[in-house]
């Protein structure tokens, strides 16, 4: 539920088309609904705005399924629904509930679209390295999209090849956030950091060979940019980039 949903509410029982009852009916599992094994986060668009996304990893099928089912049954709120780090059976057990679940396999997101509001100002670009770095990107890219933003992407320009990068520099300079993933050393992003005037969110992946240890490396290295205008968030973390990018691009 957001701000808008509330004052409509609000205004009903002003206007005495809604009794007070109802609305307190509507109202009384925010800020959370209690499910036993979860407290779904109800209040989570309207203090943060976008609402509760939904780890997927380490919950059987049947717990996602029915976290998805109470933010579907809370009826006054019409947000998109996120499922990250998510199998087949998983997207199998969520279809059960909602016939319009789509599974994005190379994530492993599952989405729910309920509304197409665009509430950012400007594009999110996503820029990936290499193609082992897609899956990433691709979280990154359905949570920039499903959190109400226009976002579109840019895949295997790594510094190998840095010329396919500068192909697209008029793309790097229409984006208002950046989210630049890679892996192996991780120089990308201070590379594309270097020729915008726009935040870039730099995401390192596990992809690389033993001395990368699993990501490490690239985490550290993007630590150290000397492109002052590049951030870090996790080893694998796409979500998190497209959160921040999300909250960035709606200022």
């Amino acid at each position: 539920m957001n701000s808008e949903e509330i004052l409509k509410l609000l205004k009903s029982v002003e206007q005495g088309k809604l009794a007070s009852q109802a609305a307190v009916e509507r109202l009384k599992h925010m800020p959370f609904e209690d499910i036993d094994f979860a407290k779904v986060d109800h209040h989570r668009m309207l203090r943060q705005g976008y609402a509760e996304v939904v780890l997927g990893k380490g919950k059987t099928p049947a717990q996602v399924a029915e976290i998805v089912r109470a933010m579907i049954r809370h009826r006054e709120s019409r947000q998109n629904i996120l499922v990250t780090r998510a199998d087949a059976k998983t997207h199998a057990a969520v279809k059960r509930v909602s016939r319009s679940a789509k599974y994005h396999p190379v994530s492993g997101v599952i989405t729910i679209e309920r509304s197409k509001e665009i509430t950012g100002k400007g594009t999110i670009l996503v820029v990936s390295a290499g193609t082992s770095d897609i899956p990433v990107a691709e979280e990154a890219l359905l949570t920039a999209r499903m959190m109400g933003n226009r976002a579109e992407h840019l895949y295997d320009v790594g510094v190998a090849g840095i010329h396919r990068l500068l192909e697209h520099r008029g793309m790097l300079a229409d984006a208002r956030v950046i989210i630049c993933i890679a892996g192996m050393e991780g120089a990308l992003p201070s590379v594309v950091g270097g020729l915008v005037a726009v935040p870039v969110i730099a995401v390192p992946t596990s992809t690389g060979y033993g001395a990368s240890f699993g990501g490490v490396a690239a985490l550290l290295g993007m630590l150290n940019s000397c492109a002052s205008n590049v951030t870090v968030v996790n080893i694998d973390n796409g979500f998190g980039a497209a959160c921040v990018a999300s909250c960035i691009n709606r200022l």
